[in-house]
């Protein structure tokens, strides 16, 4: 069983890395990755990933498993997450104890080239909100952070994911922009064009943590927590058809389309987060057909 899980979660790093190479011939693709995994003190991970990626190993499920000073959770069956940030370099250590004693794996980060584009002639007031609007945005935005510190032991994350709608990708994860010479946060997550109403399906089962109709900057704005503090998030969304505390199965349609809060145009924005550490969902998905 446990080989078979393994196998599964190898497959999932190795076809997550295809499938962003595959829909990203002329965005940030990973360079050179390795997506192999090994057997490392009874644990299996992954030799090498791109910045931005989720990775899933395996150990004993009595085993003790720390990365960058917090030690994780450990599932039932062993497998466990954390997330790489965009700008993260390596290598990358994971600690694992258990009683044979403790051992540290390293793991290579591959470089993504991440494009910078300059916009200038923007108002002011665009580039930095008033008094009485910046500080509606940092409430908004703890309430959101507040709801990714759960660490609930759940396993859904290690599921392979799908695409909660199909259309074109507008905006990738980590492309970044310069407005008025002013550098802005890096893009954090991915944007799908599609019209106004158009359903949106979970794209991994998890419980919903947050749901809220209106934020001034993201509008409707949804996140899904898939366990071990790996969560979704879903904005700009015309409507939202669950509420805090429910149960969400892979492919259950959880809102529609909009272009609420600041969005210039009808899309999807799907962001993923480990905690605080935001990644790429594109890596967690198969190639479009």
């Amino acid at each position: 069983m446990r080989l078979r899980l393994a196998l599964a979660l190898v497959l999932l790093v190795a076809g997550a890395a295809a499938a962003q190479q595959a829909t990203t011939p002329q965005g940030p693709t990973p360079q050179g990755p390795d997506s192999s995994s090994q057997s490392f003190h009874g644990a299996f991970l992954p030799t090498s990933v791109p910045q931005g990626s989720l990775v899933i190993g395996l150990a004993g499920p009595d085993a003790d498993v720390e990365y960058d000073g917090r030690r994780l959770r450990v599932s039932s069956n062993g497998t466990f997450a954390f997330g790489v940030g965009r700008d993260a370099t390596g290598p990358l250590s994971v600690t694992i104890s258990d009683s044979n004693g403790s051992a540290v794996h390293q793991i290579a980060v591959s470089r993504r080239d991440w494009p910078v584009e300059n916009i200038n002639g923007v108002p002011p007031k665009t580039v930095e909100p008033p008094p009485e609007i910046a500080a509606r945005i940092e409430r908004e935005q703890a309430q959101v952070t507040a709801a990714r510190v759960r660490d609930d032991d759940r396993d859904d994350y290690a599921q392979t994911f799908v695409w909660p709608l199909q259309g074109r990708i507008s905006g990738r994860f980590g492309n970044q922009r310069v407005y008025n010479g002013t550098p802005k946060s890096p893009h954090s997550g991915m944007d799908i064009a599609a019209p106004t109403g158009t359903p949106v399906k979970a794209p991994a089962a998890g419980v919903v943590t947050f749901a809220a109709p209106d934020l001034y900057l993201t509008g409707g704005t949804l996140l899904i927590d898939h366990g071990h503090g790996v969560s979704s998030n879903f904005l700009h969304l015309s409507r939202i058809d669950v509420k805090v505390g429910d149960r969400i199965r892979q492919g259950q349609v959880i809102g529609l389309v909009g272009a609420t809060g600041r969005a210039t145009g009808p899309h999807l924005h799907w962001g993923m987060n480990w905690f605080d550490v935001r990644i790429d969902p594109l890596l967690l998905l198969p190639p479009t057909q």
